[in-house]
């Protein structure tokens, strides 16, 4: 009987139904989507991150500037010639690597060392080339504090040193090998390079072709293409060459880590900053504080005002599904009052109405659901490119070697089923308040009423 009647009353009142299941049915649907586009946008922060510091890497450590006792980055001669500086203020003891490979959660680490090249014709001294980092990939200009008329011309390139032995880390995993091949463990010492494509094309360089710094000569072995952005160099050689290039033996600009486990990178994060000291490190959570462009505007939306907005059409919704729910129980005084006269009792009538609630809310739900995974789908289907922007982070963060970097991503708005289990469950929590309040108005009824609303 009770099935019976709850079935026939929904398809008597199938315009009503609708209504009240397509008022919930709009804020579900925008809390998926919301929920899709800043599941989107972390992800697209990780690509990012993937981008900078190669795939596999978790967290990236730095010299801190604030540490007592950090080197100095090794800085140009005053004579003509090339001039190999190292990007970045501080660097790192190259036993910091093992250091930080001793630290609970930590499965692999690798040093690497950011350089700039500069082949310079003409005198000028050390304090023309007070930071002289170029600033994106513009080449053949002159390094930023460089004093106007200092008659010289200057030409750079980016070099990365990497640990041969660990290539599955570090910002050159950014990176296919398109031509050619990439470094084995037994060239640590090998004065071999890998090039970046762009950078082979602008200076028509092709395997075997020979690299010149500082009289030293370095053989193209490979030829690698970014697979986003710019690529982290121009030119990558064994850590062992870089150093010996920038006179810094045993030094470095940064540690790659893989963390064990995905879902440990926070607590990987505190050991290192408590056991192994002068160091910064950053993850992919830190990567908001870094990133500037559409890609940190599109999260801080989705993540700040987007909830926001969610949350508060979600409970008009819920409210405006209440508020219909009582005025449909007023509008069937009538019936409810009947059926009172034929031996229902106030709970049984309750029952009715919190059924029929909760049928609504389910229908919402599944209306819901649909419209967020269109919603979800329309957002990856258009795949709107994000720009993230790192600039020069003043010396402290792991992301200051990629000064002017710009890395360009797709946002996909993923849906998984933790939400839409969410959708669910709020759904019912709208019908059962729904419900409750359109129940409790139904038992208050009485026979009288309606023979009054018969009358």
């Amino acid at each position: 009987m009770f099935f019976t009647y709850l079935r026939r009353g929904l398809r008597r009142r199938g315009g009503a139904t609708l209504l009240l299941s397509s008022v919930p049915a709009l804020g579900i649907a925008l809390v998926i989507v919301v929920s899709a586009v800043s599941a989107g946008t972390t992800r697209a922060q990780g690509e990012v991150l993937r981008s900078l510091y190669g795939l596999g890497t978790d967290l990236t450590v730095a010299g801190s500037p604030a540490a007592a006792g950090a080197a100095e980055a090794p800085g140009a001669v005053g004579r003509s010639g090339d001039r190999v500086l190292v990007r970045g203020r501080h660097t790192l003891a190259s036993s910091t690597v093992a250091r930080v490979d001793e630290q609970s959660g930590v499965a692999d680490a690798a040093g690497g060392i950011d350089l700039t090249v500069l082949k310079a014709d003409g005198p000028f001294s050390r304090a023309e080339l007070k930071q002289p980092r170029p600033q994106g990939r513009t080449r053949g200009a002159l390094p930023r504090g460089a004093a106007p008329g200092a008659g010289f011309g200057a030409d750079s390139f980016t070099v990365y040193g990497t640990d041969v032995a660990k290539r599955d880390l570090g910002p050159l995993t950014t990176s296919r090998i398109t031509s050619g091949r990439t470094f084995r463990a037994d060239e640590s010492t090998a004065k071999v390079a890998v090039v970046d494509s762009a950078y082979a094309r602008e200076r028509n360089l092709a395997i075997g072709a020979g690299i010149t710094v500082s009289g030293d000569s370095y053989a193209v072995i490979g030829v690698a293409t970014a697979d986003t952005g710019d690529a982290a160099a121009d030119v990558y050689l064994p850590l062992a060459q870089a150093q010996t290039l920038a006179n810094a033996k045993d030094e470095i600009t940064a540690v790659y880590v893989r963390a064990a486990d995905s879902q440990r990178v926070a607590g990987v994060k505190s050991a290192i900053q408590k056991n192994v000291a002068g160091t910064t490190v950053t993850t992919s959570a830190d990567l908001p504080d870094a990133v500037s462009g559409s890609l940190a505007t599109a999260s801080s939306l989705a993540s700040g005002a987007g909830h926001r907005l969610a949350a508060a059409v979600l409970a008009a919704a819920f409210l405006a599904a209440g508020l219909l729910t009582w005025a449909a129980v007023g509008r069937r005084t009538r019936e409810f009052g009947t059926l009172k006269a034929l031996g229902w009792n106030s709970g049984r009538i309750t029952r009715q109405v919190l059924a029929e609630s909760l049928v609504n809310a389910l229908l919402g739900a599944v209306l819901g659901i649909a419209l967020g995974l269109a919603g979800a789908y329309a957002v990856t289907a258009a795949g709107p490119t994000l720009t993230a922007r790192l600039g020069d982070a003043g010396g402290g963060g792991a992301g200051r070697h990629s000064a002017a970097r710009a890395v360009d991503t797709a946002l996909t708005a993923p849906v998984s089923l933790t939400t839409v289990g969410l959708a669910v469950a709020l759904a019912v929590a709208g019908g059962l308040v729904a419900g409750g309040l359109g129940g409790w108005r139904a038992a208050r009824l009485r026979p009288a009423d309606a023979q009054r609303r018969a009358s």
